[in-house]
């Protein structure tokens, strides 16, 4: 008999860390492409971790680029589970900066970010169904819901009106 009890996955990730000097454009800021990589690496934690599967990318939706980060601020990305379809997870990712000598930090990105998870031979699997609790879980979650539909409708756009697949 194990002492392992089983838990109710986790619905979210911080990852934190420092922006550093390789991080910069050629503006003297981190690239938009490198805190990109970062919303995508804490999102990828946050869909497995959830689903205890191997997640793919599916779509980044409404990523703002609020404020600038500079080379040696403390990086703080939040990522965590707002929705859950069938196979999918939705994700809000907030990324703050901070000087790490103090206790303020600022938004400087935020969007959502959907995840699938896939089996072994790399077709959609079932994820476990969230359910939010407090009011800011539900208002996420509407929200999410809004930026689904309308990816959906700008998708089917792009079919009828341009005619791509």
């Amino acid at each position: 008999m194990s002492n392992e009890v089983e838990q109710k996955p986790e619905t979210s990730v911080n990852f934190r860390f420092l922006a550093e000097p390789t991080d910069v454009n050629f503006g003297g800021k981190v690239h938009g492409g490198m805190v990109m990589k970062w919303i995508d690496q804490a999102s990828y934690a946050c869909a497995a971790q959830w689903s205890k599967r191997y997640c793919v990318t599916v779509s980044a939706n409404g990523i703002r680029f609020i404020r600038p980060i500079l080379v040696g601020q403390l990086i703080t990305v939040t990522a965590r589970i707002v929705h859950t379809g069938k196979t999918s997870m939705h994700i809000y990712v907030v990324v703050r900066a901070a000087d790490p000598k103090e206790t303020k930090a600022v938004v400087t990105n935020r969007c959502f970010i959907t995840f699938m998870a896939i089996d072994e031979t790399g077709f959609p699997i079932k994820v476990p169904t969230y359910e939010p609790l407090s009011e800011e879980d539900k208002l996420l979650e509407k929200a999410a819901i809004q930026a689904k539909d309308f990816a959906k409708k700008l998708d089917l756009n792009f079919e009828t009106a341009l005619g791509w697949k």
